[in-house]
């Protein structure tokens, strides 16, 4: 009922005796699409954790059972669906028994960043120096897995942050 009166007032005084001006209004509207993410952090599944373990193993030309793991706290993992690319990062895990790979650990091959494609096998690169300003860079992470796994932008090849 109350607005049944509204409307009849609005009517009647529209039709109050005065000069009208025409007027022109713009409606501006915009349209705000959200993209779906192209990154997605994936869990680092014990089948992924030997495979990289292997391809960081390959890249210093050490066997296996030179290494006893990934270091804890530090290995990431994550797909980029507009790329089609897996990306993972790790440091491994030298054995106290094998020189060799204690060495290889040391500066560049401290920290290993991983790349394949949906069905490649997992290539290992050197980044043990990709935080430090001035730095070669192996491989570059991209961006949009840097910001997945919350790592700086501003290092110069990758890495996770400094800790």
């Amino acid at each position: 009922m109350v607005g049944v009166l509204v409307a009849a007032a609005a009517i009647a005084l529209s039709a109050c005796g005065s000069t009208t001006t025409a007027s022109s209004t713009t409606t501006t509207t915009t349209t705000s699409t959200t993209m779906a993410p192209t990154v997605t952090n994936l869990t680092v599944t014990p089948m992924i954790r030997t495979s990289l373990l292997a391809a960081g193993a390959a890249l210093h030309q050490l066997p296996v059972t030179d290494y006893t793991g990934l270091l804890p706290g530090v290995t990431y993992y994550a797909y980029d669906t507009s790329t089609g690319t897996y990306w993972a990062g790790a440091a491994l895990v030298p054995s106290s028994t094998s020189t060799p790979a204690q060495v290889a650990n040391q500066d560049d091959g401290s920290y290993l960043i991983f790349k394949r494609t949906a069905h490649g096998t997992w290539v290992a690169y050197n980044d043990g120096l990709g935080t430090i300003a001035g730095t070669s860079c192996s491989i570059v992470v991209p961006a949009s897995v840097r910001m997945v796994w919350h790592w700086v932008l501003t290092a110069p090849c990758g890495g996770p942050p400094p800790g």
